[in-house]
């Protein structure tokens, strides 16, 4: 469950965002009729549902006693946010414009976006990237974070998520903390842009030279090393600011951003770019949320730059329609198997009727007004 209540408005975090798109299941089911939205589900501090809008919301009623999962189908991404809810949702348009590029539909997902957890990261973040104060984190703000990050993990997995992405680069200092032992898909950010590189079939900028491969991002991430691990295991040598550049160029320009100065920021980042830059990388990966918009669109220097985001995104919806061409595949073998045992033939007819409360297909209305099954209201007349 989320640590605080869930609001009514994106702009009151926390929330718990679920998109669904199936409007007709075999068998009834609250939460898989509802229509093609984003719904957002208020509760109190407790994580239960008032006791007000019980009686007269008959969806809010019924989920606050519904112990199953909120989306059912094998492609449902879970998402957990991280650094700032600006950032989760910049990857939620990232998903939903992709998919349109490869004329696909976009999965079903629940978002789980957390105030409490966008303060301890953000702090994290500034405390190792801010000339004013470079003090290193203890090891029980670490817990305390990887503590959060598993509540959500189980939380989104409860939900119904077949897969979770962590769109927040300083969230994966801990992702295999806080995914050791889950048996749900999880995609790291690291492995997706090494893994696009790689395909890419990039060609050393000098000859004789390894592939070089930039990265300029946080004190706090390059500290972290999954960038540069995972880079490696794919056979590029990594480059990074060296100490001068941070301390002259990345540092001051996080610094400024802060300060709301721009242009100052602006500057700052084009140099330690450059920097990196002749050195003969191939590109540059920006693994950080707050430099990646820091540049216009059309500046000359991202064409060198790489938003691991884009990749994190391109391999969600690849999974997402791979997870959708299997299940029809389990589905026709699980069947199959039902029917052999019952003793009955591939071409023959099963006897036994499906009962109609549970193969009745409802609109909205219906579920509003007639209620869905003993467990939730009335019967169906």
């Amino acid at each position: 469950m989320l640590d605080r209540s869930l609001q009514m408005s994106l702009n009151c975090p926390p929330y718990l965002l679920v998109r669904q798109r199936t409007l007709c299941y075999k068998r009834l089911n609250p939460v898989r009729s509802m229509p093609p939205s984003s719904v957002i589900l208020h509760t109190d501090e407790s994580g239960q549902f008032p006791e007000s809008r019980k009686t007269c919301n008959p969806l809010i009623a019924s989920l606050s006693s519904y112990d199953g999962p909120l989306l059912s189908a094998p492609n449902t991404v879970g998402i957990l946010g991280g650094l700032s809810v600006d950032s989760t949702l910049n990857f939620l348009r990232k998903l939903v414009h992709l998919s349109k590029e490869n004329e696909a539909k976009c999965m079903p997902f629940v978002v789980c976006s957390d105030p409490v957890l966008n303060r301890e990261l953000s702090s994290l973040e500034m405390s190792s990237s801010s000339l004013c104060s470079r003090n290193e984190p203890s090891q029980s703000d670490h817990t305390r974070i990887v503590e959060n990050l598993r509540s959500k993990r189980v939380f989104l997995k409860k939900s119904g998520a077949h897969c979770i992405v962590m769109p927040c680069h300083i969230s994966h200092s801990w992702h295999d903390e806080v995914f050791k032992g889950c048996s749900v898909h999880s995609l790291h950010m690291a492995e997706c842009v090494a893994r696009e590189l790689k395909e890419a079939g990039l060609k050393p900028l000098e000859a004789g030279s390894p592939l070089r491969i930039g990265v300029l991002a946080t004190d706090a991430t390059l500290k972290a090393g999954f960038y540069q691990e995972k880079l490696q295991i794919e056979g590029f040598e990594v480059v990074m600011p060296d100490k001068a550049t941070m301390e002259h160029a990345v540092i001051p320009a996080i610094d400024a951003l802060n300060r709301k100065d721009m242009e100052g920021a602006r500057n700052l980042l084009r140099i330690a770019l450059q920097v990196l830059l002749v050195r003969a990388v191939n590109t540059v990966i920006i693994a950080s949320d707050d430099m990646r918009d820091v540049l216009p669109r059309d500046d000359p220097l991202l064409k060198k730059c790489i938003d691991p985001m884009d990749a994190l995104a391109r391999s969600t919806i690849k999974w997402a329609q791979q997870a959708a061409d299997e299940a029809p595949k389990a589905l026709s073998f699980t069947r199959i198997t039902q029917r052999k045992r019952k003793g009955i033939g591939v071409n023959q007819q099963e006897t036994d009727p499906i009962p109609f409360s549970q193969s009745i297909c409802f609109s909205w209305d219906n579920l509003i007004l007639k209620g869905v099954s003993n467990r939730f209201g009335p019967k169906l007349q």
